[in-house]
């Protein structure tokens, strides 16, 4: 050892003063690190668990309206002339809005035209949210097949329409606020 250095340490020791040891930078850089990534991904899963909850939500109110459509058409496209009457009383109770107003304007029409008809059994091939109105209402697109007996009885004839029905929620229940059939 140089006696310089040797003169150093001993100056240090004799006035108690001992340098500084190096800092470890590294933990505390790792720890803030690790802490930036596991709030990004609380920030990340949070964001995909309530988009998630949103696309259930929407995907059930589909389902729901999308439901309820296809039991009003089948019963839309079923006529029993025997029971016109119940048959009006029905659709009317499940009309809302223009389509109600023109239902109860053309009831009587209606009811002899139903009363005068062969029986059908209408079918709903298939039906889909064609889209969400700013209102909440839906418009579905629905496909029927109406069947009925041929006059000779023995055979079936059937036809297919297509419909265009909004659904509008009133309280907890849907009704059914226009019905337009495509062609």
């Amino acid at each position: 050892m140089s006696p310089r250095h040797r003169v150093d340490t001993e100056q240090t020791a004799f006035f108690g003063f001992e340098p500084e040891p190096p800092r470890r930078w590294r933990l505390p850089v790792l720890a803030a690190v690790a802490a930036v990534l596991m709030a990004a991904a609380i920030t990340v899963g949070t964001l995909i668990a309530v988009s998630h909850n949103d696309y259930r939500e929407r995907i059930a109110k589909d389902v729901e309206v999308v439901e309820y459509v296809r039991a009003f058409m089948t019963t839309y496209t079923t006529l029993d002339p025997f029971n016109a009457n119940a048959y009006a009383d029905r659709i009317l109770a499940e009309a809302t809005g223009d389509f109600a107003r023109m239902f109860a304007e053309r009831q009587t029409e209606i009811l002899i035209q139903v009363a005068r008809a062969e029986p059908t059994t209408g079918t709903v091939l298939d039906a889909g949210v064609q889209r969400w109105n700013e209102n909440g209402s839906a418009d579905v697109l629905v496909a029927t097949k109406i069947s009925q007996k041929a006059p000779d009885g023995e055979s079936t004839i059937e036809s297919g329409s297509r419909w265009i029905a909004t659904a509008t929620k009133e309280g907890d229940q849907w009704k059914i606020s226009q019905l337009i059939q495509v062609i």
